[in-house]
């Protein structure tokens, strides 16, 4: 009996978000820090005549507006028309930019010599030769990196992020492919998934030699043995010497389980200044002032001669000629494009402000002490919840950006941490469990170290009951051996 050979046809509706050009120039914008910035807008100056540089007439009589929210004081800055036509030819982006007290002359701002290994890594990224969906992922995959420098999203996760945040539908093996485009950055070990995989790419560096054999051979096959120091162990599995085993770990011990840290600190010493996109000021009485760093980028207006000869040609568009109506279509579309780059600033300046804002508001205690151990736990939705932004949003805006406190520059990564809920129901930030787990090695005795399973019953017993595993995560995050390695 023959078959039917049948083919069906099926649809399926599938909701895929777009963003307009407009929203598309925000999300450009938004993600650059304020040098990059300014070199934008010098850029659009350029190649935009309906665009210019314009400096805004400010009311000397202008009163400042103190306004409190639940306990936080800030100064707003108010505007008048001056010399521009309508409230609409304003320079928008600067009617978010809040000032200090009257009078006040405003100080140079301390600089940093240490450059965030971010900002090396995307040095790197720059030379580079990717097109620009695989550039948009590695970026995404650099910000992802946590401060050792390592990636400890998995490859689900990540493909979903750069679905949400970037409208980027890629692979797994996309995504293995770009990472290792990342991980043959310097300093070697940069973006590995695992300790072990972060020795292995150092290994990987070394010249060709019998010795680096068996170091590979000792982290690819022994890692775990290695990291508690099992000598009999890996000597009886790998078959070799006892003294091959002892130069191999000797250089060994040479490589960095946390290379992120050591590029912060090493290769990013005078390097290049941090420029500070927030300054936020604290005084004695407890009012925080927040201001965007905005003293270079140059004040933008529609220029009037664009906007008069528009309005000439739209008032005479009846009676035009091809060669008139070609000038109205020109000055139209530089005229909408200089208004909607204005329109941007102003957006990305809106959201900068409200992002920083919030987060000042979650982590007031800092802002008003500098004590790291006041830091709350707080997420990118608590801070989108309180800026009324999406997520997406404030995760652009706190990757690459500073800000300066009294108490030093800060990235804004810094403020974001996990929490974690005592058996008395306080809520602390990973950071305070990091910092008491510190303090009990620092205070153990160096004859008798605890180990891991001694750290998570002392921890309960202050009321943290953290499982073992967690516990030597937390170690290992702090840099710190087990405890045979720590007795003396």
């Amino acid at each position: 009996m023959a078959q039917d050979s049948r083919q069906l046809q099926t649809q399926a509706q599938q909701q895929v978000q777009t963003l307009s050009p407009q929203q598309l120039l925000v999300v450009k914008l938004l993600e650059l820090p304020v040098v990059e910035l300014e070199e934008r807008i010098n850029s659009e100056i350029l190649d935009n005549p309906a665009l210019e540089e314009g400096k805004e007439i400010i009311d000397s009589n202008t009163d400042e507006d103190n306004f409190e929210e639940n306990g936080n004081e800030y100064t707003q800055e108010d505007i008048t028309l001056g010399d521009y036509r309508s409230e609409d030819d304003i320079p928008d982006y600067k009617l978010q930019e809040h000032n200090r007290s009257k009078g006040e002359t405003p100080e140079e701002i301390p600089f940093s010599d240490v450059v965030s290994f971010y900002e090396i890594l995307l040095e790197q990224l720059n030379m580079q030769h990717l097109n620009e969906e695989e550039r948009n992922i590695a970026e995404y995959l650099i910000g992802s990196l946590d401060d050792d420098g390592l990636l400890r999203k998995g490859t689900s996760t990540l493909m979903d992020e750069l679905m949400l945040y970037r409208g980027i539908y890629t692979t797994p093996e996309e995504i293995e492919r770009i990472l290792a485009i990342i991980q043959d950055f310097d300093p070697a070990g940069i973006g590995a998934r695992s300790l072990q995989e972060c020795l292995l790419l150092q290994i990987k560096r070394k010249p060709t030699s019998p010795l680096k054999d068996i170091q590979e051979s000792i982290i690819s096959k022994c890692c775990d043995d290695f990291t508690h120091k099992n000598k009999d162990k890996i000597i009886q599995k790998l078959g070799i010497s006892e003294e091959d085993y002892d130069n191999a770990v000797t250089e060994l011990t040479k490589l960095n389980p946390r290379p992120g840290s050591s590029l912060g600190e090493v290769m990013g010493k005078n390097m290049q200044q941090i420029i500070p996109d927030f300054i936020v000021e604290t005084e004695d009485d407890g009012t925080i002032t927040l201001s965007l760093n905005n003293r270079n980028i140059p004040e933008l207006r529609l220029s009037k001669e664009f906007s008069d000869l528009l309005e000439e040609h739209t008032t005479n568009k009846e009676n035009q000629s091809k060669e008139s109506y070609d000038a109205f279509l020109f000055l139209k579309q530089k005229v909408d494009a200089a208004q909607s780059f204005i329109n941007a600033i102003k957006q990305r300046q809106e959201t900068l402000f409200n992002t920083m804002q919030a987060i000042i508001y979650l982590q007031r205690p800092f802002f008003q002490e500098g004590d790291e151990t006041l830091l709350k736990p707080m997420n990118l939705k608590d801070v989108a919840e309180r800026a009324k932004l999406d997520i997406s949003t404030v995760s652009r805006v706190s990757n690459s950006k500073y800000v300066q406190t009294n108490f030093g520059v800060y990235s804004l990564r810094y403020f974001f941490s996990e929490g974690y809920t005592t058996a008395e129901g306080e809520e602390l930030s990973i950071r305070e469990i990091k910092r008491i787990l510190q303090e009990c090695i620092d205070h153990e005795d160096k004859n008798t170290p605890y180990n891991d399973d001694e750290l998570t019953e002392i921890l309960k017993s202050k009321g943290f009951p953290i499982a073992r595993r967690t516990i030597a995560k937390y170690r290992q995050q702090l840099n710190i051996p087990v405890a045979r390695l720590r007795r003396q």
